[in-house]
């Protein structure tokens, strides 16, 4: 019994791990875009930007990614053995990790005011997260029934079709700044 509050905290950390990962490279992007305002409105956003942005990252996600370290082994301890579909899930494990960290590293430059990737650099780089998701969630939930095989295709079809989507939004959004600038 005791297992299940371990496993359902460590479903909880990771949910809002997630979701600070995923809205954090969001305020990224609105932060990086607040650059092209004019004044003063470049100022206030900046400002509440850095605001939103620290309370997330400190307040949610970090906290979120500590618990989710935390829950994670003591489940796998209780588990006794390391079944090959998780040890595969760990190697994902440590990839979001290193993306977190990546996400460390804009937040430092962010917050000193240093912007060196473009908007859409970070709507692509958003997205990694995603794949980290469905990853993860395929070898939790089939486990032993997935097909390696498939299971890695699937996943770069599912790259494939997530790059193409933000590429397809790309040029409708440079479409329709064209549509309004003409009008």
């Amino acid at each position: 019994m005791f297992n299940n509050y371990v496993k359902a905290l460590h479903i909880i950390f990771i949910v809002t791990w997630f979701s600070g990962l995923f809205y954090m490279v969001r305020l990224f992007v609105y932060h990086t875009e607040a650059n092209e305002k004019p004044e003063p409105e470049r100022t206030i956003l900046q400002k509440q930007f850095k605001l939103m942005i620290r309370r997330l990252w400190m307040g949610i996600t970090w906290p979120s990614a500590v618990l989710t370290l935390i829950f994670g082994p003591w489940m796998m301890i209780q588990m006794g053995s390391v079944p090959t579909w998780l040890a595969i899930k760990l190697g994902f494990v440590v990839g979001l990790y290193l993306y977190h960290f990546s996400l460390q590293a804009i937040y430092r430059q962010q917050m000193k005011g240093i912007f060196r990737f473009s908007s859409q650099q970070l709507r692509i780089w958003n997205e990694v997260a995603t794949i980290f998701l469905v990853a993860i969630v395929m070898l939790v939930v089939v486990k032993q029934n997935l097909s390696w095989a498939w299971g890695l295709l699937g996943l770069f079809l599912f790259v494939i079709l997530l790059i193409s989507a933000i590429k397809i939004y790309k040029i409708i959004r440079s479409h329709s700044r064209s549509v309004r600038k003409s009008d």
